[in-house]
Order: structure tokens, then sequence, then C-alpha cells
């Protein structure tokens, strides 16, 4: 019987070593593919705040979009506990899982709710929350193609692909309603949201939405979709839309777009190899870019703020490379290449916003 225990021990324990191995060796695990050299909040964030940095905020928001993938695949493949992958995500930028936003007609996850944690910042003698950071982070993913999750996901993606608007969905109303509730809670200056993809289009019409209520939060975009059919409708007539606008208010078109960024702004994150996203980049007018060079989380800082919001389209440009790699998550941590702020008006984003704007008075 004793021999018989101590092999069954042995065996949970060797079983319990392969689970903890396999998490530290799997390939979205935070420290095989997260950032590299980025340090966690510390003492000294109180003195000079990391969060400061656009570079740094970007990353930020970024792996906490990683995290909302991860705790879906963490569900899909039974990780819970000390086995999960998607914790390290946000641990490492001192914050805490307070809710995740389940889709209960599949029981999918599709975003989470962070907030910041003292207790964790204690432990590295952090007593205050550093300037910039915000107390809550909403974050949203995007398509997962496996698993019971697709049938829900393809069905959001068909809505913006075909009505460019997401305001049917039960995703978003779960979603509209879970960032309201931490404004109401926080403030609207201490909230900030944002997605990949999907749920970068999720992200754009709660900022909307909220927006029409003259209530703006800081809102990040990687990879939206541009792709619709009305875009493309819109896209192939545009020229001739500019020109009537402009004959009718006997000035330039460009100049009634711009003014729409007077208002709320979000932060959008695109690469131009990226078809789905591409759209964003048909710009406006002239384009002035300043470099942001990614290494180790740094760069320069970005003071120019467009609207209220402090948004603005940044773009990364790497050249050749697959579709797969333009449309990813994962280039907007990476420390290699740049990343370019172009500060000029986005035409696909100005019209999305004017109708929000006429609705106010703007």
């Amino acid at each position: 019987m004793g021999t018989a225990a101590g092999e069954n021990g042995g065996g949970s324990s060797g079983k319990k070593k392969k689970e903890e191995e396999e998490r530290d060796h799997h390939p979205y695990d935070y420290h095989v593919s997260g950032p590299r050299d980025l340090a966690s909040p510390h003492w000294r964030d109180l003195i000079c705040s990391s969060w400061r940095n656009p570079s740094y905020k970007r990353i930020a928001i970024a792996c906490f979009v990683q995290a909302a993938y991860l705790l879906e695949l963490d569900r899909q493949a039974n990780r819970t506990g000390a086995y999960a992958i998607a914790p390290r995500w946000w641990k490492q930028f001192k914050y805490k899982l307070v809710r995740s936003l389940v889709d209960e007609r599949d029981g999918s996850i599709y975003g989470a709710v962070f907030e910041f944690d003292h207790n964790a910042a204690m432990a590295d003698f952090l007593p205050f929350r550093p300037w910039g950071a915000p107390k809550v982070a909403v974050a949203f993913r995007g398509t997962i193609i496996r698993g019971s999750t697709i049938r829900r996901d393809m069905e959001d993606d068909l809505r913006l692909v075909t009505w460019d608007c997401v305001k049917g969905s039960v995703r978003f109303r779960g979603a509209l309603e879970s960032v309201k509730s931490m404004i109401s809670k926080h403030g609207s200056q201490h909230v900030c949201i944002g997605g990949h993809s999907l749920g970068a289009g999720i992200a754009l019409h709660v900022g909307k939405e909220l927006a029409k209520q003259n209530v703006f939060i800081d809102c990040h975009l990687f990879n939206p979709p541009s792709v619709s059919l009305p875009t493309t409708l819109r896209y192939i007539t545009k020229r001739a839309s500019f020109m009537w606008r402009g004959k009718r208010n006997g000035e330039s078109g460009r100049t009634g777009e711009g003014k729409l960024l007077n208002g709320w702004m979000p932060s959008l994150y695109i690469n131009d190899l990226d078809y789905i996203c591409m759209h964003y980049a048909d710009r406006s007018g002239g384009v002035t870019v300043t470099t942001d060079n990614r290494g180790k989380g740094g760069g320069v800082g970005i003071s120019d703020n467009r609207g209220k919001g402090g948004g603005g389209m940044f773009l990364a440009q790497k050249g050749t490379g697959s579709f797969m790699e333009a449309h990813g998550l994962e280039q907007w941590w990476s420390s290699d290449g740049e990343l370019k702020r172009a500060v000029s008006d986005s035409r696909l984003l100005s019209r999305q916003l004017r109708n929000l704007y006429l609705e106010n008075g703007k």
C-alpha cells in the first residue's frame, strides 16, 4: 500500500511538473512570445512613469488584447489556475482580471476587464498607480478560427463586412454595458479600451457610441477592419463625392473632414500590407511622418494629440511579408523594425465619425 501511494504521488508530481513545463514553453507564453526587455513597473515609475511613453502604452494595451485571446484559448484547452497561459500577459503590468466578457450563447470569452492591482504594485514598492496608467483597461479579441466560438465570431465578422457596424451584436451590447459600468465607477478619463481585428471593430463602435453622449475615452485599435461592402462602394465613388462637397462648400472637401478630428479620435495601428485595414491609410491630406523606434518598448514620445482621446494613426511598414504577419497582433509589441506615425487625416475614419459630430452639432 505504501509503495503504491508513493508511486501515485510521484506520478501526480511528475504530471504537474510536465504541465508547468508545457506552460512555460508554450508558444503563446509571455516569456516566449511577449515583449523583449520590457521592465515591469516599479518604484522608479513614481519619478518617471513608463506609461508616459506612447510606445510602452501601445505595448501594454496590445498585451491586454493578447490576454483576451488567451483567456478564450485557455478555456477551450481547459487550462486553469497555475496552468493558464493568459495571466502573465496582464500581471507583468501590475493589473488584475476583474471580469471576463462572456458570450452566453456559446460560453466563449470575447473580452476582458483589467484593473490596476495595487497589491501587486506594493510588492515592488510602488504605492501609487503610475502617472498615465489607466485604472481600467477593457480589451476585445479578434476572430479565433477554432473551437465553438468560430460561429459567433464569423457572425460579427459578417456584420462588419455587410453593414460596417456591430450595433446589433450581442457582444457589442455586452461590451458597451461593461465599459459604461467602468466609467460610472472610475470616470471616463481613467478608462481605456483596445481591440484587434474584429475586437477593434467592437472597440471603435463602443467609443463612437459613448462619444455621441459626449463621453470620450482613450481607444486603441490594432488592425481595425476596413473591408466592407459600404466602405468599398464609398471608396469607388470617393473622387466624385469630394468634388461635389468641395463645390457645395466653396472649399476643399478635405477641410470639412479635418474639422471632425477636433472631437473624439481613437489611435489606429495599421500595417500597410494588411488588406483588411489598409483603407484606413487612405489619407485626406499630406503626410508628416515621425519615427518611433520600438526597441525595448522605448522610442520617442509623440506629444501630438489628435482630438479628445489623444488619437492618431500609426503605420507599421516592414516591406515584404506575409498577410498573417501584417495582420498579426504580435507586431505591435515587437522590438524589431520601426513604427511610423502619420500625422494626417484618415478619410475612412472621418467618414465613420462624420454623423457622430453632425448629431452633436460639432
